[in-house]
């Protein structure tokens, strides 16, 4: 037990690495790197504004098939999470987060602009003593101009 907050010793490295698998999502949607958000939510089922996807390949491809990607390689967005809100259930292997996301877009003709903002609600199980995603829901409720980050449908 840690005599500051008198919780196990291990409380605070949970909540980091869970802190980090949402962080990395960011930066892989950032990053146009598709495959490696497949990965990351491998074992997770995503839940946005379509039906929900599970599985590395099908998850890939979603985002292959949702997102613009430019010469660059990337869709050109910062995603910013902030209010990052994690519960650590250390007996049971488990935890939840809710947190805010707002996405910036810029490209050489589009100025620095938000585009989107909602919440990602997430759930996670530590398997194999690795914190893993098991569901991620995006809720976009603020929507500006997507056209050149979402393809059309």
């Amino acid at each position: 037990m840690s005599e500051s907050t008198n919780a196990p010793d291990d409380a605070t490295p949970s909540h980091r690495a869970v802190g980090n698998l949402i962080a990395r999502y960011a930066e892989l949607v950032d990053d146009g790197d598709f495959v490696g958000l497949g990965d990351l939510l491998a074992d997770a089922t995503f839940v946005g504004s379509s039906e929900p996807v599970s599985g590395a390949d099908a998850i890939t491809e979603m985002f292959q098939d949702t997102l613009i990607v430019y010469a660059d390689g990337t869709p050109r967005t910062q995603h910013v999470v902030t209010n990052v809100a994690v519960e650590v259930d250390e007996q049971n292997d488990r935890a939840v987060a809710r947190s805010y996301v707002t996405v910036l877009q810029s490209l050489p003709d589009l100025p620095l602009q938000p585009i989107a903002g909602g919440r990602y609600h997430d759930r996670f199980e530590r398997r194999a003593g690795c914190w893993r995603f098991v569901e991620r829901r995006v809720v976009i409720n603020l929507v500006g101009n997507v056209s050149r980050h979402l393809r059309p449908r």
